[in-house]
Parts: C-alpha cells; structure tokens; sequence
C-alpha cells in the first residue's frame, strides 16, 4: 500500500454493537489514498472481533488493541501517532459517512488547508427520524485565513465538540501540545486553538456525516463535562479575545438556572452532584435553597416540565429527542414498571 493522504482515525471502547455499522459506511469509500487507523482502548466486550472481520476484507485497517484503558483523548492521540496519512480525519465509533464524504475531503485536502471542518447532520439512536439537517446552518463553503481565527471560533465552537467534524493536518497535530488536554474529552479543539494555524481553514457547508445522537457513553458524567470541563476548555485559549471566550462561558455556566433543570431532567443532576458542586460554595443562601431543592425533585417531573416546553413553546427536535429518549421520561419509566 503507497503512502495514504488521509487517515481516518477511530477511537474505540466496547462499542461491538455499532462499530460495525461505522466501518461499512466507511470501507466502500476506502482508496489506495485512505487508510482506516482504529484504537481500541482495552475493550471488554467482543469489539476487536468485529474489527477484525472487517479487517479480514480490508487491508487498509490498521486495529491498535491497547493494554489498558486510557481515555478517549489518549486514544485519538495514538490513533493519529500511528497514523501514515497526511491529514487525519478524527472520527466516532459510533456515527456514520454519507456517500461520497471522503471523495469530497480528499479533493479539499489536497489545497493544503491546516483545517477542515465537515459539517453534519443528526438522526436519532436508530437512524430512523432526522433530528437536525445542519448542524451548522451555512449554505456554502466558507475560508478562514490565519488572521481570522476568532471569526473561525465562533462559527464552529457551537459545532466543534463533534469530533468527527475534524480533518487536520498530521504534522500540525504532532507539532502541539497535547498532553495537557488528556482528560477534557475534547483534545481536538484544545489542539486547534491552542495558538494561530499556519495555514486557512475550510468549512464545510454540506453535510457529510450523520451523528448518532444520544449515544455518548460519557452521560453518567455529561454534568461535570458540560458545566466545567467545556466552559474551562474554552476560556483557556487566550489567542481568542476575552469577550468571546466569556460568552461561551455564560452559555455554559453551572450558574445558569436553566441549566441546572435541563441537567436535572436528563438526571445528570442529582444531589450527588449538588454536594461535590454546591455545598461548599461562597454563594448566596437563595441560589443553594434553589440548586438543592432541583437535586431533589423527582426527575421524571421536571423532564415532563421541559418536555411539555421544548415540544410547544421553543420546539426544539434535539431537546425533545433527548428528554424523550431520557430514562426519567415518564413515558419510559412506566415500561420498564409493566416489563
């Protein structure tokens, strides 16, 4: 095999019931310029025997089997330091490519960008109901050169903590900083904004990817990584003026009430949290009476309340998806009871 141009880079853990179907969107579109580099962070289910039947037909798979767990950013980093391509497509274990996605990166890649951001859109668990045609709503591809990377980070903060919306260039990747992003969840933006990109960005209008939404299997600790770890991550790149880093921060914040009961209605919120959290903080009386009266309500009822909102007032089909799909959704609660 001649030296690929693009490698597509998995992180895997235990995900043997969808890493199947990720590979099959992928394999057809495989060229003699692609390679497909998979890290499987120590899997305890039967991952590695799906990977390797799909190996089995593919020469251009490269499956790395580790020792030990390490995280999902240590793996993406060794997917790309095992990576021969000269750009890297960072992407999940569990989502798909649309027909053509790679045919479509191969030709942008090769203008030398440091940067390509795919855009995508969002289907439900089992791909039956479209959720979100745009994830980004721009009609066409648009450039950013080295002078605008503050307008580069407002367009794709909203989108980025995708990670399989990142195509890089290898080197760049390996030129910075890593390490201390390992544990953020979102090692790629932290590699991207660390400092200027040498070269122009590309956005991606069109839709290239198709996410598996409500999939992430770091929802146990969705508070902790959306109140601190992403607002933290954001805040901490000081190439982007302070005012715009600040209003990430806002939308984010932990000390935003809204917040607190969209959290506590995915049951990512709970007392647990409000004692780690909450106790010991230099607040006022009023806002830990409020913040701890929402770790107790009952879930199911505020999931009912946001639900009932989301569905007539905003009509948000992410949101209402989410709270639907939500083990506190009552809906769901009273099928577990009749089982």
């Amino acid at each position: 095999m001649t030296k690929p141009l693009l490698s597509i880079c998995i992180a895997t853990y235990n995900r043997a019931d969808y890493i199947g179907e990720t590979l099959e969107s992928i394999i057809p579109q495989v060229t003699d310029d692609v390679e497909i580099v998979i890290v499987d962070g120590a899997s305890t289910d039967n991952t590695s025997d799906v990977v390797k039947h799909y190996a089995d037909s593919c020469n251009q798979i490269n499956y790395i089997r580790l020792a030990s767990k390490g995280g999902v950013d240590q793996d993406f980093c060794k997917a790309v330091e095992n990576a021969k391509g000269e750009y890297c497509w960072l992407f999940p274990d569990d989502d798909l490519l649309k027909p053509d996605a790679i045919g479509t990166v191969l030709k942008e890649i090769r203008k030398g960008y440091s940067l390509i951001i795919v855009n995508a859109h969002v289907m439900n668990k089992d791909f039956s109901k479209v959720l979100d045609n745009k994830r980004m709503q721009i009609d066409t591809n648009e450039i950013y050169d080295e002078s605008r990377m503050e307008q580069l980070f407002n367009r794709i903060v909203p989108h980025i903590s995708f990670i399989g919306c990142v195509v890089i260039n290898r080197y760049l990747w390996m030129q910075r900083e890593k390490e201390r992003y390992f544990g953020t969840e979102f090692i790629h933006v932290g590699v991207i904004f660390q400092a200027p990109l040498p070269a122009p960005s590309l956005v991606i209008a069109e839709p290239h990817v198709t996410i598996r939404f409500g999939n992430a299997q770091w929802t146990p600790r969705s508070f902790e990584i959306w109140m601190y770890k992403w607002p933290n991550l954001l805040g901490s790149f000081v190439n982007i003026s302070e005012q715009t880093r600040r209003e990430y921060i806002r939308i984010q914040s932990w000390k935003k009430l809204k917040n607190i009961i969209t959290c506590r209605a995915m049951g990512i919120y709970s007392l647990k949290e409000y004692l780690k959290c909450f106790a010991s903080e230099a607040s006022s009386l009023w806002w830990k009476s409020v913040v701890l009266l929402i770790a107790i309500m009952p879930a199911c009822f505020v999931n009912l309340f946001l639900l009932s909102y989301f569905k007539i007032v905003k009509k948000e089909p992410l949101m209402i998806a989410a709270l639907e799909n939500n083990e506190n959704n009552i809906m769901n609660i009273l099928r577990r009871k009749g089982r």
